[in-house]
């Protein structure tokens, strides 16, 4: 039970860094595709996606976050491309648009967050997976980094 407090407190504090000045911008350099996040919390290098970007995770491995941007040659339409890729049924929230779309819902005590913006022959992606028993902590997080995706 203490060591469970323990690290609640922690994650709470990192949390609480996250969301003041430890953010950075990560870019990939060959689609424009430019995402803030914060780097104190998706601290480990995580491999790569496919297309190009950069996968990033929590050094405790109970979160990560991928930046990805891949060909559009096809030049699906958000909604498209999205049944395209055959999601998993039970989606908790879906929106699409006609220059993007976000798809979030619940897998083995996981949140999978997906937010997917078009432009210039790219798909510019970020998905993110953190633990369902800390939502209201990532929610501000989770945010900010959707809402700075973008394709210069």
């Amino acid at each position: 039970m203490k060591t469970t407090f323990v690290a609640i407190l922690a994650l709470l504090a990192t949390l609480s860094a996250a969301r003041a000045d430890s953010w950075t911008s990560y870019r990939i350099a060959e689609t424009g595709t430019s995402v803030d996040f914060p780097r104190s919390l998706f601290a480990e290098l995580a491999g790569k996606p496919d297309g190009y970007g950069q996968q990033f995770r929590t050094s405790d491995g109970r979160a990560d976050l991928t930046v990805q941007a891949v060909s559009n040659e096809q030049g699906l339409t958000p909604a498209q491309f999205l049944a395209k890729k055959n999601p998993p049924s039970g989606i908790i929230y879906k929106r699409v648009a006609r220059d993007f779309f976000v798809v979030s819902s619940i897998k083995r005590d996981k949140i999978w967050y997906d937010r997917c913006n078009f432009s210039r022959g790219y798909v510019h992606c970020v998905l993110i997976n953190y633990p369902e028993a800390e939502k209201r902590q990532w929610d501000r997080v989770v945010t900010r980094i959707s809402h700075s995706l973008s394709a210069n």
